[in-house]
């Protein structure tokens, strides 16, 4: 019988600790954009497009020699 009383108590404690962190998330802004991740894969591929063009110097795609 005692272990049912320590796994509740365990339980309850971890129970606080999500709370708590789930509280500390909301308070500082952890949930404000919701949108942005959604979308970042549709757009990944022109930012690496634009990085690769962008560090070999050129932007139109022509090697110059």
């Amino acid at each position: 019988m005692g272990i049912i009383y320590l796994l509740l108590i365990v339980s309850l404690v971890i129970a606080l600790i999500f709370l708590l962190s789930f509280i500390w998330a909301a308070k500082t802004n952890q949930f404000e954009d919701d949108y942005t991740p959604s979308v970042r894969i549709l757009f990944e591929d022109e930012l690496v497009k634009t990085e690769k063009q962008n560090t070999n110097g050129n932007t139109n795609g022509n090697t110059e020699i």
